[in-house]
């Protein structure tokens, strides 16, 4: 009788054990935990404990977590960008014009025609590159295309893979787009908000932007050399006698001197330039300096083009597009250019791989 009872008790015993984790489970699964997908509204069952899941049937990834952001300053940081590139705009012009009143009397003293070769070059470049500039400024970036989303029988199965609710602009965003917060809103194929143009270079922009960081680096090499040959033209003689070797002196103490004496000479001579010299010296180390920053953005942007990355790509830790090939015909689908390459490229290029028997 007694063995009965305590049989009784350990399944009694066991009964609860089981019955627990069973109870466990049943309270686990609420309600609470029932959620809502942003892309077709269907309600899906997911855990409280994860922080983003992906909907089963139009592929889109709902954060859990999210948050309401407002657009707070926006308007205050695009009038500060705008008003910026205006100054910039009016500055390169007021650089341009005093580069051509300073060098227009050296180049026509060197013959009419070779003065208005240069001048029109001058004004050439000038339009080119504050074109490119303007374009890449005030054009946007390129938004993402409008797609349905929100409606179960509107969307279709998969229509909306791997795409993100975006909580500043309230509407879908794909894996290609990025939020710029300075600009307000999504950019297609973002590559990097630039404060000097006030603007995203994006998938709309980005082709204007390199052609003017190109322009621009031509510019600057044709400003230096320009400006070096008309100061060369009109700085004054150096003074001989200040230019002396000293007695004695061997070695590092001769460079040193031979150095000092050469900064004297040209200081003292540079106090004798006019107004024009002075204007062409700034121009000449703003234009090398200028050119120098330039060229290495530009080499960047070429180096991630040619990869089939983006900057924003590069730098993110998935590490961009892993289906990206390094390859010379990104360079012809970036520029939109109709021919193949090997019309531009050599032939080795485009030779096909060869199998030895």
């Amino acid at each position: 009788m007694d063995f009965g009872n305590s049989a009784t008790s350990a399944a009694a015993a066991a009964g609860d054990d089981v019955l627990y984790p069973e109870e466990h489970n049943v309270t686990s699964v609420s309600d609470d935990h029932e959620t809502t997908c942003w892309g077709c509204g269907l309600r899906v069952l997911v855990s409280p404990h994860i922080p983003a899941f992906k909907c089963f049937w139009c592929g889109a990834i709902t954060n859990q977590n999210g948050i309401k952001y407002e657009k707070q300053n926006f308007m205050w940081r695009r009038l500060r960008d705008r008003c910026f590139v205006s100054f910039l705009i009016v500055f390169i012009l007021l650089v341009i014009c005093g580069g051509i009143w300073a060098i227009y009397p050296v180049l026509v003293s060197c013959g009419y025609f070779y003065g208005g070769v240069n001048i029109f070059l001058i004004i050439i470049l000038s339009i080119f590159t504050l074109s490119t500039f303007s374009l890449s400024a005030f054009r946007s970036a390129g938004a993402p295309p409008n797609i349905l989303w929100g409606s179960y029988p509107a969307v279709t199965k998969g229509a909306l893979e791997n795409y993100r609710f975006c909580e500043y602009c309230a509407k879908p965003k794909s894996t290609r787009a990025h939020h710029c917060r300075s600009c307000g809103m999504c950019v297609l194929d973002m590559d990097h908000h630039c404060p000097f143009i006030g603007n995203c270079v994006g998938a709309a922009n980005h082709r204007h932007f390199v052609i003017f960081l190109i322009s621009a680096i031509i510019s600057m090499i044709y400003a230096s050399i320009m400006s070096a040959y008309a100061v060369y033209h009109i700085w004054p003689p150096l003074n001989n006698w200040q230019i002396r070797l000293l007695n004695g002196a061997f070695g590092q103490k001769l460079l040193m001197g031979l150095l000092k004496d050469i900064f004297l000479a040209v200081f003292s001579s540079m106090m004798f330039l006019p107004a024009r010299g002075l204007v062409l010296i700034y121009l000449f180390i703003a234009s090398i300096s200028i050119g120098i920053g330039l060229s290495v953005l530009l080499w960047q942007q070429l180096c991630f083009i040619y990869e089939g990355k983006t900057y924003l790509s590069h730098i993110s830790a998935s590490g961009g597009d892993s289906t990206a090939i390094k390859d010379c015909q990104n360079f012809i689908r970036f520029f939109g250019l109709p021919h193949t390459r090997a019309r531009y490229l050599p032939s080795f290029f485009n030779s096909k791989k060869r199998h030895k028997k």
